[in-house]
């Protein structure tokens, strides 16, 4: 696996959002001295760390000195805490794989805390993580350094707080927010640098994985994202697939990822604010622009996915404002694929079905063609609400000349399986016109673009704002300026 990049030179931008930390460039130095009653860690002494874990009850902190640890030098060699239990790093405290161990903590143990650790040089399988291995739930990572590792450097659990941390340079994700069984509740990923992820370039070796960004959330029932640097990862900065709900992703600083700065598919209810979004989707954007393919592949991108009120959260819609959208290639695309639903052949999260139908046995035909399972089975793009957010293109600084300035709400025409009830342009129709998605009060600068119920209908700010599409009222365009 390469090495991470280079530690970042540039400060995050910091306009239209709350300042972030550089904790990679400057993480917070623990203490160097031993806390009270904590059980010291000696470097020297191989597979101390595990040892002492084993030998102490739930509940012991401990206090790794300065210098690198080492674990046993057998693959499946990790430390596995008990309850309640605390590992606390020295200044210049490293945990390290040595490109041998797979996973440095793992089991189920809840409420375990790590705190200004790195972990580096471990080598987890693809789609499994390192630390917190086994998604176990209420663990608190702060002021650590979880960087070179293979696989995800973290995995999430219910009620984990990911605080003031560095995810940098890990092979497949910076954190893979992925439970095997239930859902993950009460996630909290705040202040922290994301950066330099999926090294191994997963969609380039497994093309359409989905597999890939600085982090991906799976069935998240509730996450705060709030006050990250999420910068220079291959693939999407956020990415949330498949049935999550509740999300409030706010005053971030998303920049420079070589795919979309954020993507929310399959998803559920999300407010989406006061995010500096710049630079974003360079990479993947340009990529399809060349081969020819003119769907418009945006930075913020939402599949599938929209507000619903049956579904319990802190909104009842998808809430897009207040965020400064700078220099990126396109900006916000919702789409919806007319093939993609509950017990599809189609359907690319298989043997998922949506929240309001999760029996897939239900979703067949004939029951499929009538309500309530016409509108239940299927993940709709609907009451999206994009408003007071400020999108600013310069062509000179992207760099393009075609297919990096468009807005859109579209879908497919549906042809798959045969027994779709979505066939033709129904929901093409119903994404552009009845589904209560909207656009208002915005501003932009630049020569934007728009396109609305399939690929082929590009339009200028006039027809957009006209009948029949009536998008963008009280929204301001200056095609002149985009600086």
């Amino acid at each position: 696996m390469p090495d991470a990049p280079a530690e970042p030179t540039a400060a995050p931008s910091t306009s239209g959002a709350r300042p972030v930390a550089g904790v990679c460039a400057k993480p917070a130095a623990g203490p160097a001295k031993a806390p009270a009653g904590a059980v010291t860690v000696d470097p020297a002494v191989v597979g101390d760390l595990a040892a002492k874990t084993k030998d102490s009850p739930p509940g012991t902190t401990f206090w790794l000195r300065p210098g690198k640890h080492r674990l046993e030098p057998d693959r499946y060699a990790q430390v596995i805490p008990k309850k309640g239990n605390r590992y606390v790093g020295a200044p210049g405290a490293v945990l390290d794989g040595g490109r041998t161990n797979q996973y440095a903590f793992g089991g189920d143990a809840r409420d375990v805390t790590i705190r200004h650790l790195t972990v580096q040089g471990f080598v987890a399988p693809h789609d499994e993580g390192v630390v917190n291995h086994d998604s176990a739930d209420g663990w608190v990572i702060e002021h650590a350094t979880i960087q070179r590792n293979s696989g995800a450097g973290l995995m999430a659990g219910a009620r984990q707080q990911v605080r003031a941390s560095c995810l940098r340079g890990n092979g497949q994700y910076g954190m893979n927010a992925y439970k095997g069984t239930g859902r993950i509740t009460g996630l909290v990923v705040e202040g922290n640098e994301i950066v330099g992820n999926n090294t191994g370039d997963w969609e380039r070796r497994r093309e359409g994985c989905g597999c890939t960004g600085g982090v991906k959330f799976w069935a998240v029932d509730g996450a705060d994202v709030r006050g990250n640097w999420v910068h220079d990862n291959r693939g999407a900065g956020l990415w949330a697939d498949t049935n999550n709900n509740d999300f409030r992703i706010e005053n971030n600083v998303i920049e420079a990822n070589d795919g979309a700065a954020l993507m929310y598919e399959t998803s559920y209810n999300a407010v989406i604010r006061k995010n500096t979004i710049r630079r974003n989707n360079w990479v993947e954007g340009r990529r399809y622009a060349e081969r020819g393919d003119n769907f418009p592949f945006a930075t913020v991108y939402l599949s599938e996915s929209g507000g619903e009120p049956r579904v319990r959260a802190r909104t009842d819609r998808i809430e897009i404002h207040q965020n400064l959208l700078e220099n990126n290639w396109s900006g916000i695309t919702l789409w919806e694929n007319a093939d993609r639903f509950c017990n599809s052949p189609a359907n690319t999260s298989s043997g998922d079905c949506t929240l309001l139908a999760r029996d897939t046995d239900r979703c067949v035909r004939p029951a499929i063609a009538r309500p309530p399972l016409y509108d239940d089975c299927r993940w709709k793009t609907q009451r999206v609400d994009i408003h007071d957010n400020r999108f600013v293109l310069d062509r000179a600084v992207v760099k393009c000349t075609a297919k990096c300035d468009r807005m859109a709400v579209l879908a497919n025409y549906g042809t798959y399986p045969d027994w779709s009830p979505y066939q033709g342009e129904r929901v093409a129709e119903a994404i552009t016109h009845d589904q209560h998605n909207r656009w208002h009060d915005n501003v932009y600068l630049g020569p934007w673009t728009f396109v609305a119920h399939d690929p082929s209908r590009v339009l200028d700010f006039a027809q957009w704002q006209g009948a029949p599409y009536l998008q963008d009222a009280d929204s301001t365009l200056d095609p002149r300026d985009g600086g």
